[in-house]
């Protein structure tokens, strides 16, 4: 893995730790489940991040979510 890729996964895995932590405290001190677009946004910065070690570009996929 190159140096750069290498540095744009650490950053990834950074701002997720962070999101992860937000949303586990949130979970802590008010006892509520977070909002779905917090969860949304986790879930496509893991999927980013699948996506750039995968080496894979992909068509932008449909929402699996419901509004």
């Amino acid at each position: 893995m190159s140096t750069s890729k290498r540095e744009e996964v650490s950053s990834h895995l950074r701002y997720i730790r962070q999101e992860l932590r937000d949303l586990d405290q949130m979970l802590c001190d008010d006892g509520l489940l977070p909002e779905l677009t917090e969860l949304k946004e986790v879930y496509n910065s893991l999927d980013a991040l699948y996506q750039l070690l995968a080496g894979k570009t992909k068509k932008k996929p449909k929402p699996e979510f419901d509004d």
